[in-house]
């Protein structure tokens, strides 16, 4: 696993054999956040990754000058993991790795955030819903993004926030956005 670009940018971290997460592609995390760059500036924004796995992305969004990100993963390992890169890497306080349920979290999540990236195993039965629980507990500020890595089987083009899709290989992104609608 790589860090794409920004300040750690070319950093390696050996992921161990025994890991059962799948972390997101080089080429599929370095296509998605090319296409991000038309949508937020990663500087100073506050993060969540759910589902953070091995971690990629949280170190990716660090890299890239994220003022605060919050990384929850509920696997012991997967958790010790996030920690041990972080400390490598010698982060201040900005990063906030949480061992815990992720619906538990949003449940409970009182901070709103610029940038929001989920990547659940795609055999989650939960999966098709945690689009409407981000918007529903209100957690991405104004103008703020949502990522959505996916299988190939779920469409989300008819969610009230979404923006686009994006296909990387046997990756899917689905990006939506975060607009207060105006009555009139």
């Amino acid at each position: 696993m790589r860090i794409i670009t920004g300040k750690y940018k070319g950093r390696h971290f050996e992921i161990p054999r025994s890991f059962k997460a799948r972390p997101t592609t080089d080429f599929a995390k370095e296509n998605i956040f090319n296409v991000l760059n038309g949508y937020i500036d990663f500087e100073d924004a506050a993060a969540l990754d759910l589902f953070s796995g091995t971690g990629s992305i949280t170190l990716e969004l660090l890299s890239r000058g994220c003022s605060q990100v919050v990384s929850i993963e509920s696997d012991r390992d997967h958790h010790r993991f996030i920690q041990e890169c972080l400390k490598k890497l010698s982060t201040d306080n900005s990063a906030i790795p949480i061992r815990g349920d992720v619906f538990r979290f949003i449940k409970s999540c009182k901070q709103q955030f610029d940038f929001i990236f989920a990547d659940p195993p795609y055999a989650l039965k939960e999966l098709p819903q945690i689009p409407d629980l981000i918007f529903e507990k209100d957690l991405l500020k104004q103008d703020g993004i949502f990522v959505f890595e996916h299988g190939k089987d779920y469409d989300f083009s008819q969610h009230p926030h979404f923006v686009e899709h994006r296909a990387y290989g046997s990756v899917n992104f689905s990006l939506f956005k975060a607009t207060v609608t105006t009555v009139g």
